[in-house]
């Protein structure tokens, strides 16, 4: 089992303790906060009140074996650089950095962080997708240019099958699993004899502007 360490328990840091520990993740939250690290005890493997700024902390923490960290502190942004340089030189693979803006971003990627994050701003984009157009239910960003969206099958696809949609020839788009709601059941790759009907949620996996004109029937 995965061990993630979540440093800075602002209300991202607090909500991914508790998403990550009701996913069966053992969790390991930090935070100089007393009433932080109180608040989150019930819900993770193990919270300790520690300054992680400081780098013999971090190690007499064990951090050097974990899995996954993530720096999820706020203001002042160097905090959040001189923490992920730490983890960095203490050799956690993986780094998750949350960043407040572009410039802070680039600096935290400079020293090493695996991925940076931008809560408000993908949070912003993602309601942004689902607003925008009808048929789609979730939105969520893969790489530049590319994403996973959850729709509504269109009117116009209810009653066919997917190879007589062929949406991957017309769409430049991939199904890459459907939601049936009656009856409920996940159908994972499914295969071309699939009729679509009005209770699918249909996951598809493509380029942002193909999703796009998708979202548009």
């Amino acid at each position: 089992m995965r061990t993630i360490a979540i440093i800075g328990l602002s209300s991202f840091g607090h909500h991914l303790c508790r998403y990550l520990s009701e996913a069966g993740t053992q969790v390991l939250a930090i935070d100089v906060d007393e009433k932080k690290i109180d608040e989150i005890k019930p819900f993770v493997a193990k919270a300790v009140l520690a300054d992680a700024r400081d780098k013999e902390t971090l190690q007499a923490l064990g951090l050097e074996d974990i899995d996954v960290a993530v720096v999820s502190v706020g203001e002042p942004i160097d905090t959040s650089i001189i923490i992920t340089l730490y983890l960095k030189e203490l050799g956690v693979k993986e780094i998750y950095a949350k960043a407040s803006s572009v410039d802070h971003g680039k600096i935290l990627d400079k020293i090493g962080a695996t991925e940076i994050v931008f809560p408000e701003r993908d949070m912003a984009k993602r309601i942004a997708h689902t607003l925008r157009l009808s048929t789609l239910l979730d939105y969520i960003s893969l790489a530049e240019g590319y994403s996973i969206v959850e729709m509504a099958p269109p009117q116009s696809w209810l009653g066919k099958s997917l190879h007589q949609l062929d949406i991957r020839k017309k769409y430049n788009a991939q199904i890459i699993l459907i939601k049936e709601v009656i009856p409920s059941d996940i159908v994972l790759i499914p295969g071309g004899e699939h009729v679509v009907k009005d209770s699918d949620i249909l996951v598809v996996m493509g380029r942002d502007k193909d999703l796009e004109e998708l979202g548009k029937l």
